[in-house]
């Protein structure tokens, strides 16, 4: 397993009130789904052409994501500067960024 693996299955307990699909997209460092629909979320390993029906989708470095869970990254800062993109639903997004960080 990853660091990004290990660190977002921590995290999926957290996150069984999101009632959403996220796809976390590092790039070159893969894809990660995270399934938060049910109380008990998922995590699998993704593709970015995948055809997943996500409310939104996360892009940014695997280092960036491990800043932003340890709480090293503001993510507004780190949006407003480029260093992720978010596509889909920003209220989910912020959901998100809530119960990671």
């Amino acid at each position: 397993m990853s660091d990004v693996e290990d660190r977002l299955r921590d995290v999926l307990p957290r996150l069984n009130r999101l009632g959403a699909v996220v796809r976390f997209d590092l790039g070159g460092d893969g894809c990660w789904v995270v399934d938060a629909r049910s109380p008990q979320p998922t995590l699998s390993e993704g593709d970015s052409d995948d055809d997943i029906d996500a409310a939104c989708t996360i892009r940014l470095s695997a280092d960036n994501l491990i800043k932003l869970m340890e709480g090293r990254m503001d993510p507004m800062l780190g949006y407003t500067l480029g260093k992720l993109k978010v596509t889909g639903s920003m209220g989910v997004a912020m959901k998100l960024v809530g119960a990671i960080g």
